[in-house]
């Protein structure tokens, strides 16, 4: 504060502000702007040729010679040269800002050779290529200036208009949906190209990607799918980037089978994997861990792009499960009507969103349904039932049904009972077991323990399973002699199914009749699963 209470205002760092702004703003100069810190040694700023720019700590001058020390050192990455001659030659036609008097050249450039340097001619064309457009918009009067405050529809938000005009299915998704182009932030965030927040609807873009309109597209659509389809919230109990790695793979397919934009280099794509959902693609994904773990999303740098929180704040959207379902229903509803057929896999996921998914316990149930068939019974005389008072000299046939297990429905258990069993785990799968086998008449199922060997533990009654069986084995866990025991079993039938209950930490298991698994949420089988996978949650 001064002598007479005015607050003091530094207005060489007003200046220096203004000169980065005008600088971010340009055209030409958008495409490189590279800034790190105030932190050099230069009298005035210099750049290394991989693109980080840095001012003289304590250099003051006024906003005029600034922009024209910034755009001197962007241009050096531009050029891909140390050399200040080319610069200069170059810099008096582009007319923007003042050269320092004390301006000498040399030393602006800090640093070897860059490690991509084309990548830095492409963005510097790019930038020519804008300024070219930008020139054009002044001569008609659309601006003021290069630097005007309206610059250049860029790539990304001709890519998202596109939808809303041309594309129904994505059309009120985008429509919403904000796209946030911030290098400071993709660069704080590592954002190589671009990341999602379902729960601010903001897609986060690097510009500085260099990506084409159709590579925009398909960039676009696959964000809005990420999030329209909830997958950060339907990772569970698994490995996040896994789960994103697999997410990845189901919407790339799709985007390709649609024809929506053009794939970036490098976009995890597997013919093979079409028609799998995510949860299925993730379970083959889980079993080669080091493999897997190597490739990666839009981001980049092996993070995911399904960011769990917002980067700048929640969104307005009060209800974003009913505004995500909303918008893909109705956009299928135009689609199908307008286009023609989608993906099978992407129209069921969005026909499941007017469902809420079945729990695993109601998964388990249809399982028993379809496989452990409920007893027919059939009336006869040779059991009688209760006399009518009405009628008490009229007899009547009463319920029978067959006495042989072998004639009955029943199913096989094979229950892991290794040290890595939690207690409450095997309390709650057997409780399910035994109340959806009382509810379908079963009267006993054969359950074999397994760790290090089998135990036979034949028919249990099926009140007894969830109480009264003794576990017998605490050691190591094979669980093929269990199922093997099963299947040759002579009073086992041959039909009977098979439900095998494990943490997945088991052996890698050969079943040749109907079988399902049940395991805790977030567990994965060391194989692929041929039958049914339950998930305990």
């Amino acid at each position: 504060m001064s002598k007479r209470g005015k607050a003091f205002v530094d207005q060489a760092a007003l200046d220096f502000e203004a000169a980065r702004a005008q600088i971010r703003l340009h055209p030409l100069f958008a495409p490189l702007s590279s800034y790190e810190s105030r932190s050099s040694d230069h009298p005035w700023a210099d750049i290394s040729l991989d693109g980080s720019m840095r001012a003289h700590p304590t250099r003051k001058a006024g906003e005029a010679e600034w922009v024209w020390v910034f755009a001197h050192c962007l241009l050096h990455l531009g050029f891909g040269t140390g050399s200040c001659d080319e610069v200069l030659d170059f810099q008096p036609a582009i007319r923007l800002g003042t050269r320092p008097f004390s301006w000498e050249p040399g030393r602006c450039v800090r640093g070897g050779p860059a490690k991509d340097p084309k990548r830095w001619a492409d963005r510097f064309a790019a930038g020519l290529s804008n300024a070219a457009v930008a020139a054009i918009d002044v001569a008609g009067g659309a601006r003021s200036s290069l630097s005007d405050s309206r610059p250049v529809r860029s790539e990304w938000d001709l890519a998202l208009s596109w939808f809303v005009s041309n594309y129904p299915l994505l059309g009120a998704l985008a429509s919403t949906m904000t796209v946030v182009a911030d290098a400071e932030l993709a660069r704080g965030w590592d954002i190589s190209i671009a990341a999602v927040s379902a729960a601010s609807a903001e897609i986060y873009v690097n510009p500085l990607a260099g990506l084409t309109k159709p590579e925009w597209r398909f960039v676009l659509a696959h964000e809005m799918l990420h999030a329209a389809l909830r997958h950060c919230d339907r990772v569970g109990g698994r490995d996040p980037y896994l789960w994103n790695i697999a997410a990845d793979f189901v919407v790339n397919g799709w985007l390709v089978e649609m024809g929506v934009g053009s794939p970036p280099s490098g976009v995890l794509h597997d013919p093979e994997l079409r028609g799998l959902s995510a949860e299925s693609v993730y379970d083959r994904i889980a079993v080669d861990l080091r493999r897997y773990r190597k490739l990666l999303t839009l981001r980049g740098n092996h993070q995911g792009d399904l960011l769990g929180e917002p980067l700048r704040g929640p969104s307005d959207v009060a209800d974003l499960d009913e505004f995500y379902r909303r918008a893909l229903l109705t956009g299928l509803s135009y689609h199908t009507s307008s286009r023609g057929l989608l993906p099978a896999g992407l129209v069921e996921e969005i026909r499941a969103l007017e469902h809420p998914p079945l729990s695993w316990d109601a998964q388990l149930a249809r399982w028993f349904g379809e496989f452990v068939p409920a007893v027919e019974k059939r009336r006869t005389y040779a059991r009688a039932s209760r006399r009518q008072a009405s009628t008490p000299d009229i007899p009547r046939p009463g319920w029978a049904r067959p006495e042989s297990l072998e004639s009955r429905s029943t199913f096989g258990v094979v229950l892991d009972t290794s040290g890595s069993m939690d207690p409450r785990l095997l309390g709650k799968a057997l409780g399910a077991i035994a109340s959806y086998a009382a509810a379908r008449d079963v009267p006993a199922a054969r359950v074999v323990f397994c760790d290090a060997m089998a135990y036979d533990a034949g028919y249990v009654p099926v009140e007894d399973i969830a109480g009264r069986v003794s576990v017998r084995g605490r050691g190591g866990t094979v669980l093929q002699p269990g199922v093997d025991l099963l299947e040759r079993a002579s009073d086992f039938p041959e039909a009977g199914p098979i439900l095998i209950i494990t943490d997945a930490g088991c052996d890698v298991l050969r079943i040749r009749r109907e079988h399902a698994f049940l395991i805790p949420a977030g567990a994965h089988l060391p194989f692929r699963a041929r039958g049914p996978v339950f998930r305990m949650s």
